[in-house]
């Protein structure tokens, strides 16, 4: 599994665990929907403005979300 990978299912878990839209996800985090759904396929690199954005989102830290990816990888 590569880190975007990895990063993006993240992101999936985190956004249906709050039971959440991509749409409503964009909208809270001021990124494009588009841009969360290549980023949940993995078919794109986050910058650290936009995992410190998605991590207000969800209201948890960056370091929790890097945490989680970190997490995945090892498995």
């Amino acid at each position: 599994m590569t880190i975007e990978e990895a990063f993006g299912e993240v992101i999936r878990v985190l956004r249906k665990a709050n039971q959440i839209s991509q749409e409503k996800l964009a909208e809270v985090s001021n990124l494009d929907r588009s841009f969360i759904s290549l980023l949940e396929c993995g078919h794109k690199q986050p910058s650290l403005i936009t995992i410190f954005q998605l991590a207000k989102a969800f209201n948890i830290s960056a370091s929790k979300i890097l945490s989680l990816v970190e997490e995945k990888i090892r498995k």
